[in-house]
């Protein structure tokens, strides 16, 4: 329990990232921009400090796939299903790397 806790900050950031911020998104320039540039740092960063943090990524990665999973209807079209996995992969390399850090620092 002291897990899903523990997880409730990154997953308001992660809904943050993945919800607001495409409401900045003007023309597909700014879009591609957003959804290569920035989105990805955001999701890596915050499943890097979940890694030192916590340890395992295993729940954010979960967390960060249904949280994005929503915003391809409402804010982009169907091939942006891709940026699920993509998404996947940037939280657990975040987060592996984080648990690293956090074991080297025990």
């Amino acid at each position: 329990m002291k897990k899903l806790f523990g997880l409730i900050p990154y997953i308001a950031a992660l809904a943050v990232d993945f919800y607001v911020l495409p409401l900045l998104i003007n023309d597909t320039g700014s879009g591609m921009l957003m959804m290569l540039c920035v989105i990805p740092l955001i999701d890596f960063f915050c499943s890097f400090v979940y890694g030192i943090r916590q340890g395992s990524g295993l729940l954010l990665t979960v967390a960060a796939v249904i949280l994005f999973a929503p915003t391809i209807p409402i804010f982009y079209n169907e091939t942006a299903w891709i940026y699920i996995v993509v998404y996947a992969v940037i939280t657990l390399v975040g987060s592996a790397i984080g648990r690293v850090f956090c074991k080297a620092s025990k």
